[in-house]
């Protein structure tokens, strides 16, 4: 008597991911994540090691001045020490000087979003 042949075991594939609505508020990290997943064909996880790494990377960067093309210019500024009032108590105090991260959004982006009067 012949062995019956045994059913090869059916290949199972991820769900194909569905397109995230638009948030009506702010975009939240995990808005983006949603995004980048879908519109890479990633995962979820791999979209969000992306970001933290894009994050990182600016971070790093930002003292020198980091361009993402398309996009803008991350930069830092010193602002001055500078006279201001306590709201609460209404007392004159002095703000120090302090390093602030800038952001210098680029022709492209700004055209996309503003295009230009013709």
């Amino acid at each position: 008597m012949a062995k019956a042949k045994k059913a090869a075991p059916k290949k199972t594939t991820a769900p194909k991911a569905v397109k995230p609505k638009a948030p009506k508020g702010q975009y939240t990290k995990g808005d983006i994540v949603d995004h980048l997943a879908y519109e890479l064909d990633v995962t979820k996880k791999k979209a969000s090691e992306f970001l933290d790494s894009l994050n990182k990377l600016v971070s790093k960067n930002a003292k020198k001045g980091f361009t993402i093309p398309g996009l803008g210019k991350f930069s830092t500024t010193r602002t001055k020490k500078r006279k201001g009032r306590n709201p609460s108590t209404g007392e004159s105090i002095v703000i120090p000087a302090k390093n602030k991260v800038k952001f210098r959004v680029g022709k492209a982006l700004q055209d996309a979003v503003y295009p230009p009067k013709k």
